[in-house]
């Protein structure tokens, strides 16, 4: 009898447990959902129009609705960093990349490193930024900047030539033209040079030729 009312007693806990797992699975119920839609178009408003104290408090709003939510801590990362609060904006970044890594929150945890002059720990994050994604040129100019800190050419040399095979702009070759001549690799330089002015000349707008009406001979 004893054991029949135990199978019954833990069938029923089973049945709560089940119940209860069930409805952790349930989707965010369309109330809340549509109050986080709200606030984060709060955030984004209040960022764009410099109201910080708006746009945090609709951030801190979402993250006690969810606080696993490292969308909110990223964009919570780039508002304090905005306002040259990096002690917050680190601290941001920091839960933001422990909740879901990503190459945003990293790269913006990098920088502020960089900001803040920790080189070492910015390396770290821009490398770890890099293996999540390296397909941006931007991450490897940053990258190139904060070696150029800690004075290790080669990996300044072979992050800049990465970001000109990426995007070969004005700034990435200015940039690894500068590094070659540092460095005295002079052919290097000189190879440089040349499609800088080829992307320098073809930046500058041609001049659409007016053309004069016809003399209509009457």
């Amino acid at each position: 009898m004893t054991s029949l009312v135990l199978l019954a007693f833990f069938g029923f806990i089973a049945f709560l447990t089940g119940k209860q797992r069930e409805a952790e699975l349930l989707p965010i119920p369309k109330r809340i959902s549509d109050r986080l839609s709200k606030l984060w178009e709060i955030a984004h408003q209040g960022m764009k129009e410099n109201r910080w104290l708006r746009s945090e408090k609709a951030l801190l709003t979402i993250l006690n609705i969810d606080k696993k939510n490292a969308a909110a801590y990223n964009r919570l990362g780039i508002l304090y960093a905005k306002q040259k609060e990096f002690k917050d904006a680190i601290d941001c970044f920091e839960i933001a990349s422990s909740i879901e890594p990503s190459a945003s929150s990293l790269h913006n945890l990098g920088l502020i490193y960089y900001e803040t002059e920790n080189y070492q720990r910015a390396v770290s994050a821009f490398e770890q930024a890099l293996k999540l994604e390296d397909d941006l040129a931007a991450r490897y100019i940053a990258y190139a900047k904060v070696n150029e800190k800690l004075n290790s050419q080669s990996l300044v040399i072979e992050a800049l030539e990465k970001a000109v095979e990426l995007e070969p702009t004005r700034e990435s070759l200015n940039l690894l033209f500068n590094s070659y001549l540092k460095n005295d690799m002079m052919v290097k330089a000189r190879n440089v040079k040349k499609r800088l002015q080829r992307v320098e000349k073809n930046a500058i707008p041609r001049q659409r030729r007016v053309k004069r009406p016809r003399r209509v001979v009457v």
